[in-house]
């Protein structure tokens, strides 16, 4: 069978298993189980701590799993990232005390306090920055004003918590995190886990695209061609209707409405949205 680690709790449990059930495998029903055997499909979910995966995985213990991608990159583990999963995005910056004025270069010689020490040493040697990591289970906000370190490096997302413990974001990001699906780098890719990744692929892009229907002038079908391109290409049906046409294509969700309104615009009708489960493109 094939073994999958997931992430037991935090902010990667809930949507990972979301997206499992979606791609058509069973998950626990109870928080408190730590297996499940998912025998239809020929896999078993380990849920696990999202800090531990990458390395569960790098081991070889397990033949993939989902974390994020500033877990595995701090772990040092020998996994590698196979598929972004589209959410959980967050940003890890520098920050220091307001109105310090720091650039990147100025953290060498600066003690640095994190919880990833892992990710941010790897990121100061590849830079030639020469500074002191110090590691920090929580609270990396505090450290600053109790005199542990000089700057942090956090993960971001709005910065209200920095700005309320004094601090200010500088430099550009050090990483652009999401949830990831790892597998162990030395080792090729199991048809298995081809499956798996295919179905998963199926869950992101149904998330991202809709189905847009609508009727249009045949005289005006290359110009809503342009705006509705679609994957390949459109399909487009003969209608009943003398010189109408219908046509079917995948457009972006975000952009749903923007490209709704320039078909109307150019005289398309019955213009109709419908939400894509799964799909394999």
């Amino acid at each position: 069978m094939l073994r999958i680690a997931v992430p037991n709790k935090g902010s990667l449990a809930e949507s990972a298993i979301q997206v499992l059930k979606e791609a058509g495998y069973k998950q626990r029903s109870d928080t408190r189980d730590l297996i499940l055997i998912d025998s239809e499909n020929e896999v078993e979910f380990y849920y696990l701590r999202p800090r531990d995966i990458a390395l569960y995985v790098g081991s070889g213990e397990l033949d993939a799993g989902i974390t994020g991608r500033d877990l595995l990159i701090d772990s040092g583990a020998q996994a590698s990232e196979i598929l972004a999963l589209d959410f959980a995005a967050s940003t890890f910056r520098w920050a220091a005390k307001v109105g310090t004025q720091m650039v990147e270069s100025d953290i060498s010689g600066k003690r640095v306090a994190t919880a990833y020490p892992g990710l941010v040493q790897n990121y100061l040697d590849s830079r030639s920055i020469v500074a002191s990591v110090v590691r920090l289970d929580g609270a990396v906000e505090s450290s600053v004003r109790l005199g542990v370190a000089d700057v942090i490096a956090d993960v971001v997302s709005t910065g209200n918590t920095l700005r309320q413990a004094g601090l200010e974001i500088f430099g550009e990001p050090i990483l652009t995190s999401e949830a990831i699906l790892v597998s162990r780098a030395t080792t090729s890719i199991s048809t298995s886990l081809e499956i798996l990744v295919r179905r998963l692929q199926g869950v992101i892009t149904a998330r991202q695209y809709v189905l847009l229907d609508y009727d249009c002038p045949k005289e005006k079908v290359d110009q809503a061609c342009s705006i509705t391109p679609g994957l390949e290409s459109p399909t487009i049906s003969p209608l009943q209707k003398q010189d109408w046409v219908a046509v079917r294509a995948m457009v972006l969700r975000k952009e749903t409405n923007h490209v709704m309104d320039q078909l109307w615009a150019l005289g398309a009708r019955g213009i109709l949205v419908t939400d894509i489960h799964a799909c394999r493109l």
